[in-house]
């Protein structure tokens, strides 16, 4: 049966486990609470099609008898409840006074496991999660704190440049063109992004930072082309900004040479 489920892994074998979306609610008993939560040190976490990705969870701790540790983790999109992350059922406590710890839980996100996590098209679950936790203190106070930060899971981005020619005279014109492709989560293959802005950007040789000339909008595949007049030798790349639910991609840069 697909559905709002995640896997986890048990006794050394694959299972689903029923996750279930609550309101912006907490409840427990005492005084321990949550008081901030820390996802992937700040950052999105970003998916492929292959490639299983480990992200932590900092969790702030604060009980006058001293944190005890995380019972339970969950992790789904915010709108629409569904998973395909699992809490690792591990966590360890770094403590920082009598009545605060740091507790970090592991997420993992498998890309084989994504397609069977859901009864929709899984693509459609990037964008905004959030976290929701159990934690203990010492004293038996316990409090499952829903909706205790915010972050983005994105799917991966794909960006390649390629100029024609090479190696032109000065205020020559040379071709640049690309692709934008962004994984997709049922297949597991990269298809192209099409109407997206993308950033033609241009480093000077001897420069240190790359500076946008003109933006372009991916064609029906993704593709990207256009014409620039060359100046001097450099290194030209396509730059996209990402969206909600696709990552930032820069693609290497490629170089022309003046004759």
């Amino acid at each position: 049966m697909r559905g709002r489920t995640a896997w986890a892994a048990a006794g050394g074998a694959a299972a689903l486990v029923l996750v279930t979306a609550t309101g912006a609610h907490a409840e427990g008993r005492g005084d321990v609470r949550v008081v901030k939560t820390v996802v992937n040190g700040g950052g999105n976490v970003i998916v492929g099609t292959s490639k299983s990705i480990r992200y932590p969870v900092d969790i702030t701790v604060k009980d006058n008898s001293g944190v005890k540790g995380l019972t339970h983790v969950s992790t789904f999109n915010k709108t629409s409840a569904y998973t395909f992350a699992t809490w690792n059922d591990d966590s360890s406590c770094t403590k920082k006074s009598a009545t605060t710890s740091v507790c970090r839980a592991t997420v993992t996100i498998d890309p084989a496991w994504i397609a069977d996590s859901d009864d929709i098209d899984s693509n459609k679950v990037a964008g905004v999660w959030q976290i929701n936790a159990t934690v203990k203190a010492n004293d038996g106070d316990y409090w499952i704190s829903d909706h205790i930060a915010e972050y983005k899971v994105k799917r991966a981005a794909q960006l390649t440049t390629v100029i024609a020619p090479a190696k032109v005279d000065k205020n020559a014109k040379v071709t640049v063109t690309g692709k934008l492709a962004r994984a997709n989560w049922e297949d597991r293959k990269y298809h192209g992004f099409p109407g997206q802005q993308v950033k033609l950007q241009f480093r000077k040789k001897g420069a240190a930072h790359y500076a946008t000339v003109k933006t372009v909008t991916t064609g029906n595949t993704g593709q990207l082309t256009t014409k620039v007049t060359v100046t001097s030798a450099g290194s030209w790349r396509w730059y996209f900004p990402g969206t909600t639910s696709t990552s930032l991609k820069a693609s290497a840069g490629d170089a022309v040479s003046l004759n």
